[in-house]
């Protein structure tokens, strides 16, 4: 089963880093964010990924086609340009890169890679955001539930204080929101089957608009429940912290 990567948004809640490179590869650890959701997918044997590119996809596309000489040691010899080059770790993926426009909404990415899912289901996810998702899990949900869409859902950690008042704002209590009081959020790792692509429209939307509104309308969409780590990188200070538990050897997203 093939893994579907959604790696073409501007990130621009990133500000300058996102002038400079597409947020999926902002680096944890000096590596993309990408690649350690693709290495996720690959402890599970799924290791066939298609990514939908659009903001500056170059630079993705640079990434793969030279990923040997970044994730290696290089040697070259200036006089008669042969290259050698040690890699320290091999991945054995096949990656497809797949240009699928600037502006286009994610119904509309998902729809211009339907030639590569060749009618078979598929998992789908956003290529910002890292869990300890138990794949096989998910992926015996989806089975079980025989619907043509699975979402993971889970309940983010608390990021604002609960405040309570009196009719005149006096302030009678305040409290950290615990996680298991938060609402249940798309965290992403999806399962779809190919009657998916009946659902996209013209692609002219989001999927989590009017697809998934429809989904769920005709009893079409299951949902997989996660309650371990899962974190977005929406800001720079999703960033910080995920390279804080990469750098502290905690990283729950790495196996």
């Amino acid at each position: 089963m093939k893994v579907v990567i959604l790696a073409g948004g501007m990130g621009t809640r990133f500000g300058e880093e996102t002038q400079l490179k597409p947020k999926p590869m902002i680096e944890i650890g000096g590596r993309p964010i990408l690649w350690h959701i693709m290495k996720w997918y690959a402890s599970f044997g799924y290791k066939e990924f298609i990514v939908c590119c659009g903001y500056m996809g170059h630079i993705i596309k640079d990434y793969f086609i030279n990923y040997s000489a970044y994730a290696g040691d290089s040697s070259y010899d200036l006089k008669t340009g042969k290259r050698d080059i040690s890699m320290k770790e091999k991945e054995d993926w096949k990656v497809t890169l797949a240009d699928t426009g600037l502006m286009t909404k994610t119904a509309g990415r998902i729809l211009k890679i339907r030639e590569y899912v060749n009618g078979e289901p598929f998992m789908l996810t956003y290529g910002d955001g890292v869990a300890d998702i138990d794949i096989d899990r998910l992926m015996a949900c989806h089975k079980e539930c025989g619907r043509i869409a699975t979402i993971t859902t889970t309940q983010p950690e608390g990021r604002f204080g609960a405040v309570q008042t009196d009719e005149k704002g006096l302030v009678l209590n305040f409290k950290e929101k615990a996680r298991k009081d938060q609402v249940w959020v798309n965290a992403g790792f999806m399962v779809m089957e190919p009657e998916i692509f009946e659902y996209l429209g013209d692609g002219s939307e989001m999927l989590e608009d009017m697809p998934f509104e429809k989904l769920a309308k005709d009893g079409q969409m299951d949902t997989y429940r996660h309650g371990g780590f899962w974190s977005p990188m929406d800001m720079m200070k999703d960033k910080e912290h995920l390279e804080s538990l990469w750098e502290s050897g905690r990283a729950p997203w790495s196996r």
